[in-house]
């Protein structure tokens, strides 16, 4: 994939699959609010993660169909990330999430995630990042691609900010925080960033803005 392409999906039409070496990468919307759900996949294995149970559970099977998933990992627990819980449940695949979200979440987790556990998925290590501000759980996936690393990044980044604070200026100064000691300090700027809602874009497009996102306080 290619930083160009923006990754653009509408709810409930086609899915996008594209591949980075090891890392399938499989994008779909689904829903009234437009929730980009992830297959993350094993190339090697077709061991997957799905990130994000946000709606449509047949259509969220459909799309795992052709892969063995691990497990179903949450970005975080607001509703719209959540309603096909139980039907991703009923199919056997397990769900896990960060502690700090439990409130929210429809079902107890079955797994619990912190920050800097690693996921094997097949021959795939993926990362888990724990960046509160937008829920007090909110987690972010790293994994490497043969081109870059690609960041799963819920409602914590977007093209054009971070996530929605609610007003909150503890929960702004969180997600700022977060966002730049634990993922722009860190990778660089090819890093692919997948959100949970819209298009693509990468830590380099959204590196000269932080001092106004951080300014502005929302």
């Amino acid at each position: 994939m290619t930083h160009t392409d923006p990754g653009h999906v509408v709810p409930d039409g086609p899915w996008l699959d594209r591949c980075d070496g090891p890392v399938g990468i499989r994008k779909l919307s689904v829903s009234e609010m437009d929730n980009n759900v992830y297959v993350v996949s094993c190339v090697a294995t077709g061991r997957s993660l799905l990130v994000d149970v946000a709606d449509r559970a047949p259509r969220l099977l459909e799309a795992l169909d052709d892969t063995e998933p691990v497990a179903a990992v949450q970005t975080h627990g607001h509703w719209d990330h959540v309603r096909a819980w139980e039907g991703i449940r009923a199919a056997g695949i397990q769900i896990w999430g960060h502690a700090d979200d439990a409130p929210l979440f429809p079902g107890i987790p079955d797994r619990t995630l912190s920050d800097g556990d690693v996921l094997t998925v097949g021959e795939l290590a993926i990362e888990v990042l724990h960046v509160p501000g937008h829920t007090p759980g909110s987690l972010l996936y790293l994994v490497q691609g043969a081109t870059h690393p690609h960041l799963f990044s819920g409602d914590t980044l977007f093209p054009g900010g971070p996530g929605n604070t609610f007003g909150s200026s503890e929960a702004h100064r969180q997600i700022m925080d977060g966002l730049e000691e634990r993922v722009f300090a860190r990778l660089p700027d090819s890093t692919r960033v997948h959100p949970g809602h819209g298009d693509d874009t990468t830590l380099g497009t959204e590196r000269p803005h932080l001092p106004e996102w951080r300014e502005r306080g929302w």
